[in-house]
């Protein structure tokens, strides 16, 4: 079946089965990889996605359920040329490690912040708790979460 969607601000056609998980669709026939599959089951948070301006785990949304629907994934928010400010605050606070979980972290975080610009503690840790790390210890991760509110505040940056 033909589905049509925006995907970081592009309009797309593409042909799924009835099947085929927005995960999949992202990763295997838009080549757009830094969506990550964890768990498969919608509980770790690798697989997040913005879409129609709410976070949801790609692994739990059908294709065809997305038909119409504005997607963002963690491709569309910079470029190594000039990283958004959430990307760049995970790699200077060091929340960074082996980087499977950090595609979705970053997506929990965008939506965090463009919902609330300037978050407390607890809003940072709610708006990220269906998002796993393994490796952190989650404290630098809110850090980076807070100084990207900070850059984000400053509007030094294009990319917001």
């Amino acid at each position: 079946m033909k589905i049509k969607l925006t995907v970081n601000g592009q309009k797309r056609e593409v042909d799924v089965k009835p099947h085929t998980r927005l995960l999949d669709l992202l990763r295997e026939d838009l080549g757009l990889t830094g969506t990550k599959e964890g768990c498969g089951k919608g509980e770790c948070g690798a697989c997040t996605v913005i879409m129609n301006n709410k976070v949801v785990a790609s692994c739990l949304v059908l294709a065809p359920q997305a038909d119409g629907a504005e997607i963002q994934t963690v491709e569309g928010l910079g470029d190594k040329e000039k990283l958004h400010p959430i990307q760049q605050s995970f790699i200077e606070t060091g929340a960074v490690q082996c980087g499977f979980c950090i595609p979705g972290m970053i997506m929990s975080s965008k939506k965090l912040l463009d919902d609330n610009i300037n978050p407390g503690d607890e809003e940072i840790k709610r708006g990220l708790s269906g998002n796993i790390c393994r490796c952190t210890g989650y404290v630098k991760i809110v850090d980076a979460v807070k100084e990207a509110s900070h850059k984000m505040q400053s509007g030094g940056e294009d990319n917001v």
